[in-house]
């Protein structure tokens, strides 16, 4: 989003603390990304729609404490979904799980010319095998568009362990999947 995009949301937010019906536009905006990003961590149509519908709740009944920091406000929506997503997995003492996109990743794939469907496969089964928190960045930055500031105010992180544990689980997988690759060619 650009600068003025950003403002620009900033006066619906504005409004809707006044208006809670203004919220409605934020609502349809961003309702299906907020309902895949917690979808591919609870892998359950029914409780995604409860805890997105739990996030949007949230979010509207606590307008009065967002505080604009040249961030969207969807990086406070998905602050709130991650924290609802956890707060689930503490409750219910399972787990937590990240179901990966085969459509999100070839999507990926597509920018690069040279690969294949045993590519295609072996990559997620590696990316299966990761840490839940790098699973986490790599979703964020790369299916859910979202840049190293924002990550970071997702996770509650800083901006440069964004980026470290974003490096750190590409390089990972790199590892791994150039082993794969060879392993499987030879």
């Amino acid at each position: 989003m650009t600068e003025e995009e950003i403002r620009q949301e900033y006066e619906v937010i504005n409004r809707s603390k006044k208006d809670p019906s203004a919220f409605g536009a934020v609502y349809e905006k961003y309702f299906d990304r907020i309902f895949r990003f917690i979808y591919n961590q609870i892998d359950n149509e029914e409780l995604t729609a409860d805890l997105c519908s739990q996030t949007f709740l949230s979010a509207l009944n606590n307008l009065s404490k967002f505080e604009y920091r040249g961030l969207p406000f969807s990086a406070w929506l998905y602050r709130i979904a991650a924290n609802e997503v956890n707060k689930h997995y503490r409750k219910t003492r399972k787990q937590k799980i990240f179901s990966l996109e085969e459509v999100r990743l070839r999507e990926l794939f597509v920018q690069q010319e040279d690969y294949s469907e045993e590519q295609i496969k072996q990559l997620l089964q590696l990316m299966q095998e990761l840490p839940t928190d790098m699973l986490e960045v790599l979703q964020l930055r790369f299916f859910e568009d979202k840049d190293f500031k924002e990550i970071a105010f997702i996770l509650e992180i800083t901006e440069s362990g964004a980026k470290m544990r974003t490096y750190r689980a590409l390089d990972k997988l790199r590892k791994k999947f150039n082993m794969k690759i060879r392993y499987g060619q030879e």
